[in-house]
């Protein structure tokens, strides 16, 4: 069966995209931790970080790079903060998420977010990639 990513992926799920190539993409998590929170997705269905092949890992550092400094304009923060965890969804995606402090990584008891509010914050990241 699918994940719930690459149903998304292929529209079967609505996703609020910001990057897509021929190997990953970028879409809006529905539970942020702060506003900007974003997940960058390999196309293919790989269920460890530790599985994807070199050049796959080092594609999504790069465009992980890229959209990291994105959220620091869209989103004026200390730092840009990146995990993989894996445990919630079996297909590797890293969570990059505006911070100030550490209490501002957690995944849970996260409320979601609006429609509406994540596609004004996509437009934000996508207005300065």
């Amino acid at each position: 069966m699918a994940s719930v990513f690459t149903r998304i992926i292929h529209g079967e799920l609505p996703g609020e995209f910001v990057w897509s190539d021929a190997q990953c993409v970028a879409i809006m998590t529905l539970n942020p931790m702060k506003p900007g929170h974003l997940l960058v997705i390999p196309r293919e269905e790989i269920d460890h970080w530790d599985d994807m092949p070199v050049e796959l890992s080092a594609h999504l550092m790069t465009v992980s790079q890229k959209l990291a400094k994105a959220l620091k304009r869209a989103f004026p923060c200390e730092r840009v903060g990146m995990m993989i965890v894996g445990l919630e969804v079996p297909h590797v995606h890293l969570h990059l998420v505006p911070i100030d402090a550490m209490q501002d990584i957690r995944l849970e008891g996260l409320p979601q977010a609006r429609p509406e509010q994540l596609a004004e914050h996509a437009d934000r990241i996508r207005g300065v990639l």
